[in-house]
């Protein structure tokens, strides 16, 4: 039987009024979108409907060369291969480093809480770039690092760290570290204390208590943590470009340059990293699902 109730009826129609500036700037700012990197990535420059872009992701080849001679590479193959492989390496730290400090922060008092978080947070109140230009003065041979370790009489004359794989995972791991840390806190300062002293009763050690307690409990903060570094570290451009001098070239350079001459091909290479993303999100999704049931 159907609910004819006035009031019920009103509160609907109130709350989808409420949803609607929300479902307006979802639909204009990501729905439409996507549809325009799908519609560009399988369409040529005459908006022909076309696979052109996405094989010759597959099938584009260069020359590079390797000791005495040269060998053929899958050009952009080899440059998904180093994003993702920067990505993973970078979102390992933040989790890594970000797990024990979110730890640390949810069994603080208040006071001490707020003055953590803080501090986490001021690095995002200023500009992106003015952060990366900051690491570039850091790290650079003449840098304050360099600089420092050869007053400590160290021998820094054939050491390079800008240019290099290592300066661009330093600078994503800085810029990330606070959406690894956030998530994993918001869940663990919710954790009850008395799981954590049952289970020290009950005969768990602190590493027993951190597997058999903690990370399950914790497991959806880690998941946000993962896929809210990963997806900004695998397509990140500015890091790459500047941290690592235009040597280091990955996926997200690659679309920037090409939206410039060939926006077709550009979409196509951002279509294919949607999918990547999507799959991963999917399969850690599916992961935690089945933590959660076990």
């Amino acid at each position: 039987m159907k609910n004819k109730n006035p009031l019920n009826r009103r509160g609907g129609l109130i709350q989808r009024l409420a949803l609607a500036p929300y479902t307006l700037w979802a639909v204009l700012f990501i729905v439409v979108p996507l549809f325009f990197v799908g519609y560009y990535a399988f369409t040529d420059g005459q908006f022909h409907f076309t696979t052109k872009n996405i094989t010759d992701i597959f099938t584009t080849t260069s020359r590079i060369k390797d000791g005495d001679g040269f060998k053929e590479i899958h050009t952009y193959l080899v440059i998904f291969g180093r994003s993702l492989k920067l990505a993973v390496i970078s979102t390992a730290i933040c989790l890594l480093l970000g797990y024990p400090f979110a730890y640390i922060i949810a069994r603080s008092s208040a006071r001490t809480q707020s003055i953590l978080i803080t501090i986490i947070m001021i690095p995002m109140w200023m500009n992106f770039l003015i952060r990366t230009y900051a690491w570039m003065t850091i790290l650079q041979d003449t840098g304050l690092l360099l600089n420092g370790l050869r007053l400590l009489g160290l021998n820094m004359d054939n050491v390079h760290i800008t240019g290099t794989e290592t300066a661009v995972v330093i600078g994503m791991v800085y810029d990330y570290f606070p959406y690894m840390i956030l998530p994993i806190y918001s869940i663990m300062a919710k954790m009850d204390i008395k799981l954590l002293e049952a289970a020290s009763d009950l005969g768990c050690n602190g590493f027993g208590v951190l597997r058999r307690v903690i990370f399950p409990l914790s497991l959806p903060g880690v998941i946000s943590g993962v896929i809210m570094v990963l997806i900004p570290s695998i397509s990140t451009f500015y890091i790459s470009k500047m941290l690592g001098n235009g040597l280091t070239t990955m996926i997200g350079d690659v679309i920037e340059s090409q939206y410039q001459t060939n926006p077709h091909f550009s979409s196509a290479l951002a279509f294919i990293l949607m999918v990547v993303l999507l799959v991963a999100m999917a399969l850690m999704q599916r992961y935690a699902n089945k933590r959660a049931a076990a």
